[in-house]
């Protein structure tokens, strides 16, 4: 905190008492107090250009344009399987037109009106072939004819015209031939059938982007009002309170450009837009709290008894330098927490993992610049403005939360104990968490590609996304012959259908094809879903049996296992990462290695009584009407590990703010267990504004409608409402007066490291 000047010094000439030369932060606070202007013009001139360039505004290809399918994939089995049929297939996207209500299949000019159709259809550039069941050779007494028609049954009234397209189709052509296969089923149709349907991968995947555009624009309608309100009474006033919503707008801009950017780079997924936005919004807002309430606390330091309308230049720049020098300090030590949390994903030999942990670290680096630039410039424009309200977060030395403190202070080993008891109990469902990776299921019930996948899966089970498929390298009746011995009599298989060629194996894909050997594939169907007990029971058993040639497994439930082998292989190095980087931090900041160590621990324990929460909402189907999704009985597969790295991040965003605050006293003298509980006094009112805004956005996006937005957003919001409520306000000032002076322990050869690179996150900026 920058220091009052003497009367005398604040009516003499500007300067006086002042250094030539300011730390950084500082500098950087001077900066922006004498030149505010030009922060403001600069961060209006991106916020309108991002947003322009990134939603496409401007004539180019918009972020929502460019993103990937969405499917959480790791390199393993299932991916060379696949990666090898693709490859060695001519045949891209698959796109349908199903019928219902027709009285007649047999019709004649209903022969007629499909044929035709065909006919048209195939002659789109993109179309490598259409089919139907009534333009199959034979029909209507050809079988194979069959697996178009709803139940195999005529009398069902239903069958699909397919048109499968080029394998360089673009996703330009993708939509266009599902247009005209809409139109062209309208023309020819209507006279046969009472509803027609367009469906397939293209039009799911572009549902799903619309899906999360939607949620995007929600989520901010949600969070930003609100936001504002619960700001408007922190501050007191408007003005205050707009200065971090601004920030958080300018957040939001940033946020979107650089995932446009990294779009050109990798694979974004369509759900890491949500995803990074929201933490970028929360964040920015958070720190946008923190430098404004240092700002009015400066404020009174340097003019306690000058109206705000009265105050000087001298006095506003150096209110604001004081406010970038110390809650600039916490937030840069934030920022890179947070950043190193986010960092951690990028270990994983996932492309979803790697793309949100790299665009995660880049957004909070533009939350981190908007809130030492373009918020400590908006509080040197508006300081006059700010009138004589005070907001909540000036807090008295004796207050709610000093009183908490002397409750928890009273019984601080039974208070530990009952809390983690309780989170403890609260993490004990995530013991039974089952991880998925859903397709049409992200959409929300009653969307018309998630009904359409969901209907097609019962009635047309040919057409089906298989829930195996065995990619093998060896003649079709050898692979025939092992598949009647080896696979139709495991347990939950339903179906093996015949061996299928491909062709020979692309050159580079995997080094176990051999070269000269067709491949073959071998579709596998099972009791239940693709990711059911069956399903990834089956998968578990052939991905694990030796063959005589070479095989690999694919479909949903391999892929699931590659991802979640992927992980375990990655954790141990992104939990050592992400452990030790932020145990050096934090002993940068203390110069304890026990306060590091305690915080580490509590944050484990929080972290796993938020994934608990979460299991029995979202896995056990609980508060299913409440919070409007229809639960797929597990969790999806990247959801843990957001929550960890994002929530982990999170919550030392508290500690930070609580621990600068006791280490503030404890360094002028003042006793332990006094520093805890004035600590505590002056930052719980900021760390729980801090904290209701984060869970406002997070339950704002939680409001939307994609399963996986909805889960991240619900996970977060329990995260930070358990972290800055039990384990800030109750848990950690119990366990610090247990520890009293222990908590500053370090071994006697650190002491050195400590005052030579130690972070003195609440020194002065100028000489006292």
């Amino acid at each position: 905190m920058l220091p009052a000047p003497s009367d005398a010094g604040r009516h003499s000439s500007p300067g006086r008492h002042r250094p030539a030369t300011l730390p950084l932060l500082a500098g950087l606070g001077r900066l922006t107090a004498r030149r505010p202007w030009w922060f403001i013009v600069f961060w209006v001139v991106v916020t309108v250009v991002s947003f322009l360039v990134s939603l496409g505004l401007v004539g180019t290809q918009g972020l929502f344009d460019r993103l990937s399918n969405g499917e959480v994939i790791a390199p393993g089995e299932s991916s060379i399987g696949r990666d090898l049929v693709t490859t060695s297939d001519d045949e891209g996207a698959v796109l349908m037109l199903r019928a219902d209500g027709v009285e007649d299949l047999l019709d004649p000019g209903l022969t007629d009106a499909v044929t035709g159709l065909v006919e048209e259809l195939a002659d789109d550039p993109a179309v490598a072939e259409a089919s139907s069941p009534m333009t199959t050779p034979g029909w209507p007494q050809e079988p194979a004819a069959y697996a178009l028609v709803a139940d195999q049954d005529p009398e069902a009234g239903s069958f699909v015209v397919v048109a499968t397209l080029e394998a360089e189709a673009t996703s330009e052509q993708e939509t266009e031939t599902a247009a005209l296969l809409d139109s062209l089923g309208a023309e020819a149709l209507a006279p046969f059938a009472d509803a027609l349907t367009v469906g397939g991968g293209p039009l799911l995947f572009e549902d799903i982007v619309h899906q999360i555009e939607r949620d995007l624009i929600t989520g901010e309608a949600v969070a930003i009002p609100i936001s504002l309100l619960v700001m408007v009474v922190v501050f007191g006033g408007f003005v205050a309170a707009g200065m971090p919503i601004a920030g958080a707008i300018a957040s939001i801009g940033g946020a979107l450009a650089i995932l446009f950017g990294f779009s050109f780079v990798i694979d974004l997924d369509a759900t890491v837009v949500n995803i990074v936005t929201v933490m970028g919004l929360a964040l920015c807002i958070d720190y946008g709290l923190l430098l404004v309430s240092r700002f009015r606390e400066e404020v009174r330091l340097q003019a306690p008894d000058t109206a705000h309308r009265d105050l000087t230049d001298e006095q506003v720049e150096w209110a604001v330098v004081g406010a970038v020098a110390s809650a600039g300090r916490t937030v840069l030590f934030s920022a890179l927490i947070v950043g190193i949390s986010l960092s951690g994903l990028v270990v994983f030999d996932a492309p979803i993992m790697r793309a949100i942990g790299a665009a995660g670290v880049s957004v909070v680096m533009v939350a981190l610049l908007v809130a030492l630039t373009l918020v400590p410039a908006l509080c040197a424009v508006g300081a006059r403005r700010l009138g004589k309200r005070r907001g909540a977060e000036v807090a008295p030395d004796d207050g709610w939360f000093s009183r908490l403190a002397r409750v928890v202070q009273r019984r601080p080993a039974v208070t530990t104990a009952v809390a983690v008891t309780l989170l403890l109990g609260a993490a004990t469902p995530a013991l039974e968490m089952r991880l998925t990776s859903s397709g049409a299921e992200l959409l929300p019930p009653g969307a018309e590609q998630r009904v359409f996948f969901e209907t097609l899966d019962e009635d047309f089970p040919a057409l089906a996304f298989p829930a195996v498929t065995v990619v093998a390298q060896a003649p079709p009746d050898e692979v025939q012959a092992w598949a009647e011995d080896e696979v139709a009599g495991l347990p939950g298989v339903e179906l093996v259908a015949p061996p299928e060629v491909v062709g020979p194996p692309p050159p580079g894909v995997s080094d176990e094809a051999r070269p000269g050997q067709d491949l073959v594939t071998v579709v596998v169907r099972t009791e239940g879903g693709p990711q059911d007990d069956a399903a990834r029971e089956v998968t578990r058993i052939l991905r694990d049996l030796q063959t005589p040639f070479p095989t690999w497994v694919t479909g949903q439930a391999s892929g699931l296992a590659d991802f979640t082998d992927a992980v375990r292989a990655g954790a141990p190095w992104a939990a050592l990462w992400i452990i030790g980087a932020t145990f050096v931090l934090l002993f940068l900041l203390t110069g304890s290695v026990v306060i590091p160590v305690k915080a580490l621990l509590l944050n484990i324990v929080s972290l796993g009584a938020s994934l608990g929460i979460l299991v029995w909402v979202f896995q056990q189907g609980h508060l299913e009407s409440l919070l409007r999704f229809e639960s797929v009985g597990a969790i999806e597969s990247v959801i843990p590990l957001l929550v960890l790295a994002f929530g982990f991040g999170l919550s030392m965003d508290y500690e930070v703010f609580l621990l600068s605050r006791i280490i503030e006293l404890h360094e002028q003298g003042v006793d332990d267990d006094t520093a805890v509980r004035l600590g505590l006094q002056r930052s719980g009112r900021i760390i729980t504004s801090a904290a209701l805004i984060m869970v406002i956005v997070f339950a704002g996006f939680a409001a939307g409608q994609m399963l996986v937005i909805k889960q991240t957003g619900f996970a977060l919001a329990v995260a930070v409402a358990i972290d800055a409520t039990i384990v800030r306000m109750v848990v950690v000032p119990a366990t610090m007066t247990m520890l009293g002076r222990w908590n500053w322990w370090a071994p006697s050869w650190l002491t050195p490291v400590h005052r030579r690179f130690g972070i003195t996150e609440h020194a002065p900026p100028v000489p006292r």
